[in-house]
C-alpha cells in the first residue's frame, strides 16, 4: 500500500483522512487521549506538505442520527490544542456545514466532520447506500489517507467505500500498524507468548485457534479465564462462565498438547462476593472457588509465573486486562503483566482496546511498550488471519 509520500506535491490540495478519534469520554472530558495523540505524526505531515486537511471520525455508537452525547467537539478541542491550530468542527457530516467549513479552508488548516458515524449510510449494510455516502465524502477532497486503523476491519462508507473513489495512501499510524502486525504473524522472534483477558471466550474463538499455531505459549487471564478453568472440571462460582464454550476450550486443550504448545491458566484467584469495586476481595485456589463468590482478578501466585512467562519471551501480544482493573483491588495481575511487559527482550505489543486505557490509567507511559496499538478489534482479527476490508482496498488501488 501506498504511503503519503507516494500522493506527489500536495501543495494547496485538500486531503480527506480518516482517524480514528474513538476516545473515552466521561461527560465532556476525554480520559485517554491516546488515540489523538497517534493520528499527529500523519496530521503534521501533511500540513507540513502544505495540504489543507479534512478529518473524517466516529465516536461511540450512535444509531445512525445525531446525538449530542456522541459529539466529536471534545475530539477537535483536544486534536486541536495538541497541533496548536484551530480544528473547525462542522455541525454536521455531510451537509451545508460540513461543505461551508470545508469550502473556507487554507492550506495549513484543518476541519473535522461531525461523528461520521450520525449518518446510516456510513455502516450500512446496503452497498449502494454506503458508495452514495462516500460519494458525498469524496467531495471533501483531492486525495485520501486511511489513518484509522481501529475501523480497518470495517467495510464502511469512510473506510472502504470513499477509498474506491480518490487518490489513497496509508498514514502513518496505519503503516506502523500493519509493519507490527505482520512481524507477528510472519517472523515473530521466539519464544512467542501471546497473553489474552477480556471478558468473553467467545469473541476471541478464532484468534484462539490461529494464535495455537503461530505462538508458542498462549497465556490466558480475565473473564474469559473462568471457561477455561470449567472445562478443566473446576467449579467457578458465580464467577463469568460461557458454558457454551467449554466443549471448544477442551478442543484448545487437546490441541496444544499435540502440537507441543502451552496454554498457561492461573493457580490463584482474587474472588468477592459481589460485582462491586469496594467488595472485600479474598484470594484463594484456581480450583477451590467458593461457590457464593466470583473471580475478578488473577492472584499473586499467577501473576509472578505469568510475568515469568512474558520476560522469557522475545515476542509478547497481550489483549485484554487480567481482571477488573478499573477497580484497585482487581487490578494486580492487569498490572503485573503491564510491568513485566516493559521488561520483555524483544518485540512487546499491547493490543489496543481495553488494554491500552488499562496501561496508561495504571500510570504506564505510552514509551514504555514497543507498541500500544490503537485498535484492538482490528488487531484481534489481522491475528485471526482475516482480511480487513480497509486495508485490502488501500492494497487494491495500487498504482
Amino acid at each position: 500500500m501506498k504511503s503519503v509520500s507516494d500522493l506527489g506535491d500536495l501543495t494547496g490540495k485538500r486531503v480527506l483522512i480518516r482517524c480514528d478519534l474513538n476516545v473515552p469520554l466521561d461527560g465532556s472530558t476525554i480520559t485517554d487521549d491516546g488515540r489523538i495523540r497517534a493520528s499527529l505524526p500523519t496530521l503534521t505531515q501533511l500540513l507540513g506538505a502544505g495540504a489543507s486537511v479534512v478529518v473524517m471520525a466516529h465516536l461511540g455508537r450512535p444509531k445512525g442520527a445525531p446525538d449530542p452525547k456522541y459529539s466529536l467537539a471534545p475530539a477537535a478541542k483536544r486534536l486541536g490544542e495538541l497541533l496548536s491550530v484551530e480544528v473547525k468542527l462542522a455541525s454536521d457530516t455531510v451537509g451545508d456545514s460540513a461543505a461551508e467549513v470545508v469550502a473556507g479552508l487554507s492550506a495549513g488548516e484543518v476541519a473535522m466532520l461531525e461523528n461520521v458515524r450520525f449518518e446510516p449510510g456510513e455502516t450500512s449494510k446496503d452497498e449502494a447506500e454506503r458508495a452514495a455516502l462516500a460519494e458525498k465524502y469524496a467531495a471533501f477532497g483531492d486525495v485520501f489517507v486511511s489513518d484509522g486503523f481501529g475501523v480497518v476491519h470495517r467495510k464502511q462508507a469512510s473506510v472502504y467505500d470513499v477509498a474506491k473513489l480518490l487518490p489513497n495512501a496509508a498514514g502513518t499510524l496505519v503503516k506502523t500498524e500493519v509493519d507490527v502486525m505482520k512481524q507477528l504473524t510472519e517472523t515473530p522472534a521466539r519464544p512467542y507468548v501471546v497473553v489474552l483477558g477480556g471478558a468473553k471466550v467467545s469473541d476471541k474463538l478464532a484468534v484462539i485457534a490461529n494464535l495455537l499455531k503461530t505462538a508458542d505459549t498462549l497465556v490466558i487471564g480475565g473473564g474469559m479465564v473462568f471457561t477455561f478453568l470449567a472445562a478443566k472440571g473446576y467449579e467457578v462460582g458465580k464467577s463469568l462462565l460461557e458454558a457454551d464454550q467449554i466443549e471448544t476450550v477442551k478442543g484448545y486443550f487437546a490441541e496444544a498438547e499435540a502440537s507441543g504448545k502451552q496454554i498457561v491458566l492461573p493457580t490463584d484467584i482474587v474472588v468477592a462476593p459481589e460485582f462491586k469495586a469496594d467488595s472485600p476481595p479474598t484470594v484463594v485456589p484456581a480450583d477451590a472457588i467458593p461457590a457464593d463468590q466470583l473471580g475478578l482478578d488473577i492472584g499473586p501466585e499467577s501473576s509472578a509465573a505469568f510475568a515469568d512467562a512474558i520476560r522469557s519471551a522475545h515476542t509478547v501480544f497481550w489483549n485484554g486486562p487480567m481482571g477488573v482493573a478499573e477497580w484497585e483491588a482487581f487490578a494486580g495481575g492487569t498490572k503485573a503483566v503491564a510491568q513485566a511487559l516493559t521488561e520483555v527482550d524483544g518485540l512487546s505489543v499491547v493490543g489496543g482496546g481495553d488494554s491500552a486505557a488499562a496501561v496508561r490509567q495504571l500510570g504506564f507511559a505510552d514509551d514504555a511498550f514497543g507498541h500500544i496499538s490503537t485498535g484492538g478489534g482490528a488487531s484481534l482479527e489481522y491475528l485471526e488471519g482475516k482480511t480487513l476490508p480497509g486495508l485490502a482496498v488501500l492494497d487494491e488501488q495500487e498504482g
